[in-house]
């Protein structure tokens, strides 16, 4: 017997692309293991009609939501709130550099690595929002100018660029990619107060 062949095999790849489900309805994502997209019966599917985990409700037989699309879409495909603390922290260490005050704090050459490592990390938190694909190291990037602020721009803003830089670099280290959206609280709750203990 010969062997089916797929003719999209990139779309089985992409689990944004969208597939059409066995009733001719249009689904984006639940691509995984022995789920074709094509909502025939194989390993890991139930029945002709599923597509996937948790994509047909068996009772009712309604389809799953789309992944969001729009802003919240693409932001949750790239590690954005780890890039916008880099970025905040970046600008608020730029803006005590800036301050007129009458006393501020300065080691190390007057002023070039205070202005250089502020800009690196504003640099560093967009292209983790911009260019995910190189995230860690630019967040590994971003750490390390955010812990050499410390020494050379006014302790590194005094301290809020410090944290804003630490947390965001960690957050956006930690970031990873094509994970399965997680259910709201109000679904969470929901689904706790439904499951008999």
């Amino acid at each position: 017997m010969a062997a089916e062949h797929d003719p999209a095999p990139d779309r089985a790849a992409d689990p944004t692309a969208a597939r059409p489900t066995g009733a001719g309805k249009i689904e984006a994502g639940n691509a995984g293991p022995g789920n074709t997209g094509i909502g025939n019966a194989g390993p890991g599917s139930a029945d002709a009609g599923s597509v996937g985990e948790g994509s047909a409700d068996g009772e009712s037989g309604a389809v799953a939501a789309a992944p969001p699309g729009g802003f919240a879409g693409w932001r949750g495909r790239r590690p954005f709130w780890g890039g916008l603390m880099v970025a905040l922290a970046g600008a608020e260490i730029l803006l005590t550099e800036k301050a007129p005050m009458r006393m501020m704090i300065r080691i190390g050459l007057l002023g070039l690595a205070g202005y250089v490592i502020p800009v690196l990390m504003v640099l560093c938190g967009l292209l983790l929002i911009f260019h995910p694909v190189q995230r860690v190291f630019y967040s590994l990037l971003s750490v390390l100018a955010t812990l050499g602020s410390w020494v050379t721009s006014n302790l590194g803003g005094f301290f809020i660029g410090l944290l804003l830089g630490l947390i965001g670099s960690t957050l956006a280290f930690g970031w990873l990619p094509d994970q399965p959206r997680r259910a709201g609280r109000r679904a969470r709750r929901a689904e706790r107060r439904a499951t008999p203990a």
